[in-house]
């Protein structure tokens, strides 16, 4: 099974982003801040990151840096989840380390095509194929 670590401070987006990948057939772990999901990542060593980049403590900004300079880490996925669209936005992330960029509100299906491509094709349960929409 494909696991997924979602690292989001807001509770709320957080419940519903993970509610909405196991439903689709994702394993899902959860982190509150960057610092939280550096630990997670080296720990349960995801498949994929879904990373907020304006979290506490040590932002996602930071946090990316920190897992792509880590070679435990670096070889992970990691899509920038963020409610900044501004011109430059996508770059900075890119330049951070991550490998894609989701704006907020999240549009699953949208999100759920960028998973699959970074993931190789490989759709919740690990084979190939698509998500289904």
């Amino acid at each position: 099974m494909t696991k997924i670590l979602v690292v989001e401070d807001n509770e709320m987006n957080r419940d519903m982003l993970s509610r909405r990948l196991q439903r689709r057939g994702f394993e899902v772990t959860c982190a509150v801040d960057g610092n939280d999901g550096i630990e997670r990542a080296r720990s349960d060593v995801p498949d994929l990151i879904l990373m907020d980049m304006s979290l506490p403590e040590l932002d996602g900004w930071e946090a990316t840096r920190a897992l792509k300079g880590a070679p435990e880490t670096r070889h992970i996925p990691i899509i920038a989840l963020t409610a900044h669209a501004m011109s430059g936005d996508r770059e900075k992330a890119i330049q951070a380390g991550c490998d894609d960029y989701e704006t907020k509100p999240i549009e699953l299906p949208r999100l759920l095509e960028k998973v699959e491509a970074l993931l190789g094709g490989r759709s919740a349960d690990g084979t190939h194929g698509t998500s289904g929409g």
